[in-house]
């Protein structure tokens, strides 16, 4: 019996050391450890012997199987971790490379790409960005713009109204206002944003809109500084040979105020149906800060000048691409985002 149990253990380390995966492996645990097993059959047999032999032999039949089972325990967590390593690296998915399924990339929409643009143009001149609330306070969007109540500037707007003395705003204005409260000059700003009016939807109004509106505070300021940056900016967004003209106007936040016109990007100032004849479109309108703005917005007016101005993005960026109709902007339609 001695040299049976003997024979089975060393079966057992010859065979599980050659071994290469589980399946293999678990065919050898019930060999030597099944039912039918080797050592299931030594065990049957000590009915065989002496009752003075039984002991000892139990003994040492417990203790091979005690053995084979660390023995194939540890040969399982071997190859357990050989096999999740293989799987590993065959399974290994390597990002880089191309999809089998082509994939369009996505791209800029025009008006961003426009935005974006112009962002560049006015930090190049030194000026910051500033963002702020769509929905503000009244006094931000009119009062502190020297509209009080029942100016007919209000009734063009013709606001969206929210309980509780807010605005959806109507212009990127109010950003200037915070600014000016909360810092001193030298100020240099522009605010692009979305602004909301109660316009009808044809192809050049929307009742929700784009603009970017600027600011410029510090001493000395003139209406120079406001045309030769004004100017500059138009010839880096369309061009060096765009020219640029300022008419009089009136805007209740600016005083002189004006209207800035550039010559046809269509017909470079000769005349055609874009421009209807005169060679000019409107771009922007803008103005010197009045000095009731500045007062109340804590700034000295006998002390500091400025200048502001302020531009509907999505009309720019009509005149960018030649585009006749605003909705193109919002619609969506793949066709024509397409083409930029």
């Amino acid at each position: 019996m001695k040299e049976v149990l003997e024979k089975i253990k060393a079966e057992a380390l010859s065979v599980a050391g050659d071994l290469n995966d589980l399946k293999a492996l678990e065919e050898l645990r019930v060999k030597l450890l099944g039912k039918k097993g080797s050592l299931t059959a030594a065990l049957k047999s000590l009915g065989g012997l002496k009752a003075e032999e039984r002991p000892a032999m139990g003994q040492m039949i417990n203790e091979v199987r005690a053995e084979i089972e660390a023995l194939l325990s540890k040969k399982q967590e071997e190859l357990g971790s050989l096999a999740m390593s293989f799987a590993l690296k065959a399974e290994k998915l390597d990002v880089t490379m191309p999809g089998v399924r082509p994939y369009e990339l996505g791209k800029k929409h025009p008006m961003t790409i426009v935005t974006d643009e112009l962002k560049d143009i006015f930090i190049g001149l030194g000026y910051e960005v500033a963002e702020g609330p769509e929905i503000e306070e009244e006094y931000y969007s009119f009062d502190a713009l020297n509209i009080p109540k029942h100016h007919p500037a209000r009734d063009e707007q013709d606001t969206f109204y929210i309980e509780g003395g807010f605005v959806l705003r109507t212009q990127t204005s109010p950003m200037q206002v915070r600014t000016m409260e909360s810092r001193k000059p030298p100020i240099k700003i522009i605010a692009p944003g979305r602004v909301f009016r109660k316009d009808e939807v044809d192809a050049t109004h929307s009742p929700v809109f784009h603009q970017l509106e600027g600011l410029v505070v510090d001493k000395g300021i003139t209406m120079g500084d406001l045309k030769g940056a004004l100017s500059l900016f138009a010839k880096e967004l369309f061009g060096g040979h765009v020219k640029t003209r300022f008419r009089p106007h009136y805007f209740p936040f600016t005083e002189p105020s004006a209207e800035m016109d550039m010559s046809c990007f269509a017909c470079a100032g000769k005349g055609c149906r874009i421009c209807k004849d005169s060679g000019w479109i409107e771009l922007l309108g803008c103005g010197m800060v009045h000095p009731k703005v500045l007062s109340m917005s804590g700034i000295d007016p006998e002390i500091y000048t400025g200048f502001a101005f302020g531009m509907g993005l999505d009309r720019v960026t009509m005149q960018r691409y030649n585009i006749t109709d605003m909705r193109l902007l919002f619609e969506n339609d793949i066709r024509f985002l397409k083409q930029f």
